[in-house]
């Protein structure tokens, strides 16, 4: 898994600190890579309108999308957000597990 960060101005390296302190924090720093870019033809693909935004790719099951766009998250919001990720992807699911009623826990879709 990698995570983006496209930036046009100076204060995505904020977001850059922030999500390379929490990967580090929940001892993911080794599998998840970290690139900041300002990449015209990303910024058209994804239709990104404002900056930074923090892109999660997963070349294994085709997956690009913007998860935060023109905001610096809180650091419980990024410890929240890789968590679902890493555990839905280790329980075969986009983004958490399924409650036993059969609907997403994490309140994406599953």
């Amino acid at each position: 898994m990698q995570v983006k960060i496209y930036w046009e101005w100076e204060k995505s390296s904020e977001l850059t600190s922030k999500v390379k302190y929490i990967l580090d924090e929940l001892g993911l720093v080794d599998f998840i890579k970290v690139e900041e870019t300002n990449s015209e033809d990303l910024k058209n693909e994804l239709n990104i309108k404002e900056t930074p935004a923090l892109i999660i790719e997963e070349e294994a099951i085709d997956f690009k999308d913007i998860i935060f766009e023109g905001i610096i998250p809180e650091d419980d919001e990024l410890k929240s957000m890789f968590t679902s990720i890493i555990g839905g992807w280790e329980t075969g699911w986009s983004c958490g597990s399924l409650e036993a009623d059969g609907s997403c826990g994490t309140g994406c879709s599953c």
